[in-house]
């Protein structure tokens, strides 16, 4: 059907009970620079690659130092299933000196207490401010100030085969650094809790063989610039070497909305769609090997939800949505990918394929249901 191959993973906070909220995702989504100061962006040269190159082994030993001291151990309880208590423990690093952390929704998710551990040992308990609708993140504030924060990268110039850090506190060892390096991009997983009673779909994650266990969950994977490109989230229970990132450019957005004081939200179309590519063109006739295709994978179910912006708009099953504002929908940049920088309320255009023929839609952006 021309979609990427589904690897059974496990979450990996540590949780010793609890389920994860089983959401619906769209297919989503070096070098050197300075911590963030007020505005979630990318460093002034983040996409410049050409400084990171020659001495690896001192370039780790550098990143490491560098992100270290911004990596910080979360420890929850309380909540669980059905009157049960749950406990666990997972990783986090602070972005913002203000006292403003990312790390994984699974690991703070049903907790009715959280305690933040820094790097140097001072403990804060800590509250979630937000969860993210769309993948498995979460914002964790502490009432702290000038405290030692990660420089931010970007996810959109990763290569295979470049190097990748992943720092965390897996099985209550503080600070573990693993190294690998990038061995895939746009991967969809199905992700489990520990207890396997639950699970949800990950897409467009970042494949890495550097190893990812229970408790390095929301840690920082780290280029060997020192920057935070990844928020560890999952690694495979059946095989060696396959651990997986939510790349951070996907979670930039909520970053900054946090650091605004606004409520976590993300833009909606409302529709299930299957990237276009050429071996689906192929068996189903299509006019373009490109775009995605409104409907889903095994044609069953809605494709389009009611009162949705889509349904609105006068979208329909069967459609291809090939450009969003003029920019071509593709593997590299697939429908969510474009519209995750807009804000709900935005009003995008889209070029659509219908019967073989292009019609421009206009399209106002809901806000992500939280139990979609």
């Amino acid at each position: 059907m021309g979609t990427l191959p589904i690897i059974a993973v496990a979450v990996v906070a540590g949780i010793l009970s609890g389920a994860l909220s089983a959401v619906a995702v769209s297919n989503m989504i070096q070098e050197r620079g300075a911590p963030i100061t007020g505005d979630v962006a990318a460093t002034p040269d983040a996409n410049n690659v050409s400084d990171v190159r020659i001495d690896e082994s001192s370039a780790v030993i550098e990143a490491v130092d560098q992100v270290t001291p911004a990596v910080v151990t979360i420890q929850s309880s309380g909540g669980g299933v059905l009157g049960t208590s749950s406990s666990g423990t997972g990783s986090g690093f602070i972005y913002d000196a203000d006292g403003w952390i990312l790390t994984n929704r699974h690991v703070v998710e049903d907790a009715s207490e959280l305690l933040v551990v820094l790097n140097d040992g001072r403990q804060f308990p800590g509250e979630t401010y937000g969860i993210d609708t769309l993948t498995d993140l979460a914002i964790v504030k502490i009432d702290a100030a000038d405290l030692p924060m990660a420089a931010i990268g970007t996810s959109s110039h990763l290569e295979p085969g470049q190097v990748a850090i992943a720092i965390g506190n897996p099985l209550g060892y503080e600070n573990t650094v693993t190294t690998g390096v990038v061995s895939g991009l746009g991967r969809r997983i199905t992700a489990s809790d520990a207890s396997q009673t639950s699970a949800e779909t990950l897409n467009n994650l970042i494949q890495t063989d550097a190893a990812i266990n229970p408790g390095n969950s929301g840690g920082p994977l780290v280029n060997s610039a020192g920057q935070v490109i990844g928020v560890n989230t999952a690694v495979s229970t059946n095989a060696q070497g396959l651990g997986f990132a939510i790349p951070i450019d996907v979670a930039r957005p909520i970053m900054q909305q946090a650091l605004d004081g606004d409520e976590l939200t993300r833009p909606w179309i409302g529709v299930y769609y299957v990237p276009v590519d050429p071996a689906l063109a192929a068996e189903q006739d299509l006019p373009v090997e490109y775009g995605a295709l409104i409907g889903t994978a095994d044609g069953s179910g809605q494709a389009v939800f009611p009162g949705s912006p889509a349904e609105g708009a006068g979208l329909r099953s069967g459609d291809i949505i090939v450009a969003v504002d003029g920019e071509q929908v593709s593997a590299d940049s697939d429908l969510a990918t474009l519209i995750l920088p807009h804000a709900s309320g935005d009003t995008i255009t889209l070029r659509v394929l219908r019967d073989n023929s292009t019609r421009e839609v206009e399209v106002t952006l809901g806000e992500l249901p939280a139990d979609s």
